[in-house]
């Protein structure tokens, strides 16, 4: 095996340099740290690089003792360039203008005035940028033809140097922007998806505690009234003890207890999925649909009701048959746990004008006065909701209880299960 080749020092180290120089370029001025002791720092260089100029290049007179003083006071204020630029550049200019009225190297404090210049055109409005590069090339000429009319004609043939310098400020203060408006467009994106993470996970629970809910009431009753019939049978005449309805009840218990287990597993199979907390669809599961609904009756009819189921519609959405599976079962479990012995129920579901009619209606007395309030109609309504259709329950007028729900076939709304 050949070994995998490491980059060079010397790569590794241009491409830190490359992403410090990057970095500070895409850094807001305003908010840079330590930009006070930087400034000093480019302060003293300017000032070397100025008094180099002043000694060695010859265009005008060596500096005097007051030349010095007002070319060194220039680079004073640059350490605060960033937090007060015009008035820095007015400070600076204040030194630099009577030091060329003195017709001292006129060079020599450039680099501080470019400095200065591209600060105010970093920080400012492209206006102000503008108004500020014209002042300054016009007071520069006018101090120049103080000196001398060949001087000032050569400082207006280089002050294309100084509409570079504010153009070259304007251009990185237009990408600074850019780039801190796709940093946050990225940041907005990503708080999107994590409030969506969050609202589909929340979906997801209330999903959960919907179909825990009906599971559990609707097998915990059927089971609750098919120990009630052994019991009664155990009780009735225990000497001619009908063994046949006493096994018959007790299979049917265990057939609920199976029903309710594979149902669970399946329900529970979601939290232990791993795209689950990211609202995969896939980790749903199989949605119960129309085709269970004879299971729902038979269940009923072992619990004692009498069940008369009319079906007449072959095909609905998945998230609209989940719905309507749902609301009967709860209908039918508070049936057999608020109508009485032996309720006749009828169920009903037909397709008229684009939607799924749900009703299921019984004979009973209806739930107890006073009692406290479940969630089966809470879940119901919601049920409903979820996939924009409306449910109506309450008492019929010839007694008895009903519920009725309408569900648009042509939903688009989120799976229920």
């Amino acid at each position: 095996m050949m070994p995998v080749q490491q980059p060079t020092t010397a790569a590794t180290s241009r491409s830190r340099t490359a992403e410090r120089v990057m970095a500070a370029v895409n850094r807001d001025p305003l908010t840079a740290p330590h930009a006070v002791r930087n400034d000093t720092l480019l302060a003293f260089v300017a000032a070397v690089l100025a008094a180099g100029i002043a000694l060695f290049v010859d265009d005008g007179r060596e500096p005097d003792a007051l030349g010095w003083t007002l070319l060194l006071a220039a680079h004073a204020p640059l350490p605060w360039r960033r937090r007060r630029p015009l008035l820095v550049l007015a400070l600076i200019v204040a030194c630099v203008a009577p030091y060329h009225a003195l017709d001292h190297v006129h060079s020599a404090p450039t680099p501080a005035t470019y400095i200065a210049l591209y600060t105010v055109a970093v920080t400012g409005r492209p206006l102000r940028t503008v108004l500020v590069g014209t002042g300054v090339i016009a007071l520069s000429v006018s101090v120049m033809l103080t000196v001398s009319a060949h001087e000032a004609l050569e400082l207006l043939k280089i002050s294309g140097w100084v509409v570079a310098v504010l153009f070259c400020g304007v251009d990185v203060r237009f990408y600074r922007q850019y780039v801190a408006s796709i940093v946050e467009r990225a940041e907005r994106a990503e708080r999107t998806r994590e409030e969506e993470a969050r609202r589909r996970v929340a979906e997801e629970r209330l999903r959960i505690a919907r179909d825990l809910h009906d599971l559990l009431a609707h097998s915990i009753t059927l089971i609750g009234v098919q120990t009630s019939v052994a019991a009664h049978v155990l009780s009735a005449d225990p000497e001619r003890l009908d063994r046949e309805a006493v096994a018959k009840a007790l299979d049917d218990i265990a057939e609920t207890c199976r029903s309710a287990r594979g149902e669970l597993r399946t329900t529970l199979e979601v939290l232990r999925a791993h795209d689950a907390a990211h609202g995969s669809a896939d980790a749903r599961g199989p949605l119960p649909g129309l085709d269970g609904l004879p299971d729902l009756a038979e269940a009923a009819r072992l619990a004692g009701a009498r069940v008369e189921q009319t079906v007449r519609i072959r095909h609905a959405p998945p998230a609209v048959g989940a719905a309507a599976y749902r609301i009967v079962q709860e209908a039918l479990t508070n049936a057999v746990r608020h109508a009485g012995p032996g309720p006749a129920v009828r169920v009903a579901l037909d397709e008229r004008a684009g939607a799924l009619h749900v009703s299921v209606s019984d004979d009973g007395a209806g739930p107890a006065a006073g009692g406290t309030p479940g969630f089966g109609l809470v879940g119901m309504r919601e049920r409903a909701r979820s996939v924009g259709g409306t449910l109506d329950a309450g008492p019929r007028a010839g007694g008895g209880f009903e519920v009725t729900a309408v569900l648009p076939l042509t939903t688009t709304g989120e799976r229920t299960g």
